[in-house]
Formats: C-alpha cells, structure tokens, sequence
C-alpha cells in the first residue's frame, strides 16, 4: 500500500453472534443490525445496511457446508458501520470485490445478483481470511440526518 495507512478509532459499540447455519439466521442478523443502528444518532443507512447483512448471512448458509454456527459481527464506527460475516469455508467469495468476467447476472434468474448488491451499495467491501475459514465484510458511511428518511 503506498502512502499513510488509515486507521480507524476504535468502534464505539460492537456486536459479535453466532447464528444458526440455517435460512433462519437471515431475519435475525436483519433485526441485530436494525437495532444496532437505531442505538447511534448519527448512523448508516439501516434499510441497505438490512439488505446488505442479509445477503451476507444468505450466502453464507446456502455456499458453505456444515451444520457449525456462522458467526455476525457488527461494528459502529464514527465514519458509519462495517459488518462482516465469518463463515467455516476459506474459499474467497464469487465477484465480491470485481465484476463477474461474464457480465452482470442475468435478471431473470432468482440467483446471482447479492454479491453485486454489495459491491454497489457500500462504501467499501471485501473478506479476509480467519483462523476457522473467512470473514466476508462491508461498510456503509454515515447518512447526513438531513437525507435520512422517517
């Protein structure tokens, strides 16, 4: 990396679960970012930060194997919020963090577009590896309270 590296403060609130491999991890993970962004007075958008968590969650249970607890963390920071999502497969995610080489997904499939949701909606993307598989991350900035809707 050229330059200074950035460094974050430290989150001012952070969560860590472990959820159920199973499609009802999905609404859970939802409700625990909700009510984490409803904490702040100054935070990201809930509704992308709901759908974007949810696709992470989704994606974990239906392309990793195993019946062992996935993991959902979430982090407050002053410049918005990040969640990531740890999961037992150390295999990087599809197109998370580039376009797919064959184009965008087709629309009329139910499949293949959560990836690319993420990539659009979020400031910044991508996973790591960890000790028992990967993370898979995103952030949202802090919405102005003059563009939050009610």
């Amino acid at each position: 990396m050229n330059g200074p590296t950035l460094h974050e403060p430290p989150a001012p609130a952070s969560w860590r679960i472990a959820l159920p491999h199973t499609a009802a991890a999905v609404p859970v993970a939802r409700a625990l970012v909700r009510t984490a962004l409803a904490e702040l007075k100054h935070s990201a958008d809930s509704d992308t930060a709901e759908l974007l968590t949810a696709e992470l969650v989704a994606n974990a249970v239906e392309h990793t194997a195993g019946t062992g607890p996935i993991e959902l963390v979430v982090e407050l920071l002053p410049s918005g919020c990040q969640v990531e999502v740890h999961d037992p497969d150390p295999a990087p995610p599809g197109d998370l963090t580039v376009p797919h080489p064959l184009g965008p997904p087709d629309p009329w499939q139910e499949h293949g577009r959560g990836l690319l949701l993420i990539r659009t909606l979020s400031s910044s993307c991508g996973h790591r590896p960890t000790e028992s598989g990967k993370a898979v991350w995103f952030r949202l900035p802090v919405v102005p309270p003059q563009r939050r809707y009610v």
